[in-house]
């Protein structure tokens, strides 16, 4: 029986690797698992369920991770992102929303309530995950892993362009501080810490607009699945 082949890409908030998942993923037909998003529903039902605490809700929370009413709708090259059959696609992008999906993410009953909900996603012809421990915990024997990541004074500053240029108000000292402190949330974590796997291939986003990113993540792609209708050498 043949593998299906999975991509993992791996690294910290706004550091733009779930835009490179959707480019990669678009371009080799492989079907997208953007696991974040999974967090950010269960953040959402929490917030709209009014938990003013994590920690002392986790068996909660996780019995919710378990029960959540989720969709993925393709809608002209974009993604819709459904809870309770409402298209919650921008609310699950605000701020409050990603500080709360760190503070759930770091539950451990909650991520093993999570596993086989992402693993189920591996389906042919193949797989593009991004997140945070995809390469390391939720897909090991993936066949290509990547970790991109950014400096957090970059991220703020492609962060403030992203939300200036949807009209909204915000500050860039505020924003870097909230990644700063989510860094420190998601690498410390006593769970499923971030961190690169062993075997991935790193890619520093400093000096790199979204399409070079794209271009280098296809071209290791080539040499580690030299059977994907992709041109390229066999050298991983």
């Amino acid at each position: 029986m043949a593998v299906i082949p999975v991509i993992t890409i791996d690294g910290p908030s706004a550091v733009g690797k779930g835009t490179a998942a959707r480019l990669v993923a678009a371009e080799l037909g492989f079907h997208l698992l953007d696991s974040g998003a999974l967090y950010r529903l269960l953040a959402l039902k929490t917030l709209r369920l009014g938990m003013p605490q994590v920690a002392a809700n986790a068996a909660q929370i996780a019995s919710l991770a378990e029960q959540l009413d989720i969709a993925f709708e393709a809608d002209d090259g974009n993604t819709r992102v459904l809870l309770d059959g409402e298209d919650v696609s921008a609310e699950i992008r605000t701020e409050a929303v990603g500080a709360r999906a760190s503070e759930v993410a770091a539950l451990a009953d909650v991520r093993a309530a999570l596993l086989d909900l992402q693993r189920g996603f591996r389906r042919a012809p193949g797989l593009v995950a991004d997140g945070r421990d995809m390469g390391t915990v939720v897909f090991p024997d993936a066949q290509v892993k990547l970790f991109i990541d950014a400096s957090a004074a970059v991220r703020a500053r492609r962060r403030h362009k992203e939300l200036s240029d949807k009209g909204k108000n915000v500050n860039i000292a505020s924003l870097l501080r909230e990644i700063n402190e989510r860094d420190d949330r998601d690498r410390n974590r006593k769970v499923a810490p971030l961190r690169p796997a062993a075997d991935a291939l790193l890619i520093n986003t400093d000096e790199l607009g979204i399409h070079q990113v794209k271009s280098q993540i296809i071209d290791h792609i080539r040499q580690c699945l030299p059977d994907q209708p992709l041109p390229g050498s066999t050298d991983c």
